[in-house]
């Protein structure tokens, strides 16, 4: 069975290094396609290298642009890789222009979707990222959910058919290249070279269009914050991101941020893990803090992960000084609630590819 699998961003390469070994595993030929979406060599070139992901079959070289124009062109080119193809299923993961585009032309020639980390909802209709995932949920044939949550939310639209809940493919990946990480020679090296200590600085990221549309005087009032906090903030940029920080730092002296460029995805659950705290706007992040037993403040009015709030192990904060702050420093987590394992026992990606050698491929 050939099976098409679209990518463009850092998460989804995650993802897809563990789904990817379990369809090997299950006799699946895969032909993997990358997008472009995110193309600098710190969040696209070294997951392939870190990850053991083979090389992408076709490599689109999309880009940036705005959303129309960077799906459009998407549209255009993954419908020329399934016409060459003829693919039995395309899989798309997550909530991306990508995960949209290889969905929609699917759909259109008629090959059925499988969605991984289906029913997720913000109910923002504002963020890309809520549309992506619900027009990509209702044109699917399969629909994993990570949790009970996604599957009642997938329920509520009159999706039934074709859900599962897998698990999160996140744990998976968590579970496995945390031991990886830490058997590399030199990963650990990090620490030493941005001078931090295990257990004593907090990690950030930021890079949501709805924080940096905001613009300079929402980063300010972040960093603001970050700057009363009693331990370094360790911060990889986003490249979308960068511009607005550097700016921020250049004008305002924040001394207690630490500015990094990003990292890959090992070296990254070593600083996740070794946090006291994380600090972010990334969804992807907040359940890897979940994973790894690190209180998290998310820098939104909304998730899609309900679950991580359980017990204070994650909490809400306006993009203001103050609340950041009050949320970083009085939170105190309720170690109790993590024996609920709402994303299910690592072993999703297996759970993925049983049902797609063994379901019935028909709408």
């Amino acid at each position: 069975m050939k099976v098409v699998t679209v990518v463009g961003a850092r998460p989804q390469f995650i993802k897809a290094s563990v789904v990817s070994a379990a369809l090997a595993e299950a006799g699946c030929r895969e032909v993997l396609v990358h997008t472009g979406q995110h193309y600098d060599a710190n969040m696209s070139d070294v997951f392939f290298e870190e990850l053991g992901i083979p090389r992408p079959a076709y490599q689109l070289g999309v880009g940036s642009g705005t959303h129309g124009r960077q799906t459009g062109e998407m549209l255009i080119k993954i419908e020329d890789v399934i016409l060459e193809e003829k693919p039995r299923i395309v899989l798309v993961y997550g909530d991306t222009n990508s995960t949209l585009a290889g969905a929609l032309a699917a759909s259109k020639m008629h090959i059925p979707v499988a969605h991984v980390e289906a029913g997720l909802r913000s109910y923002n209709r504002r963020m890309p990222e809520e549309q992506n995932r619900v027009l990509t949920d209702h044109i699917s044939r399969w629909l994993f959910c990570p949790t009970q949550t996604a599957v009642e939310n997938l329920k509520k639209e009159g999706l039934t058919r074709g859900v599962c809940r897998s698990g999160d493919v996140m744990l998976d990946s968590v579970l496995h290249f945390l031991e990886v990480a830490k058997e590399l020679p030199g990963k650990s090296d990090i620490f030493d070279t941005l001078g931090i200590i295990p257990g004593e600085y907090r990690l950030a990221t930021l890079h949501r269009a709805e924080t940096t549309e905001c613009g300079l005087s929402a980063i300010r009032q972040i960093f603001a914050a970050f700057e009363q906090l009693p331990e370094k903030v360790v911060l990889p940029i986003h490249p979308r991101t960068r511009a607005l920080a550097q700016e921020a730092i250049a004008e305002g002296g924040f001394d207690n941020i630490l500015l990094i460029d990003p990292v890959g995805y090992l070296e990254m659950l070593l600083l996740t893990s070794s946090a006291k705290q994380v600090l972010t706007d990334s969804g992807g992040l907040q359940k890897e803090a979940w994973f790894l037993h690190v209180p998290c403040v998310t820098l939104r009015g909304e998730t899609e992960w309900v679950e991580t709030l359980r017990g204070g192990w994650n909490v809400l904060a306006k993009l203001e000084t103050e609340d950041i702050v009050q949320k970083a420093l009085s939170t105190v987590p309720d170690e109790s609630v993590r024996a609920e394992a709402p994303f299910g026992d690592g072993h999703a990606a297996q759970a993925i590819a049983r049902e797609l050698t063994q379901g019935e491929i028909s709408f």
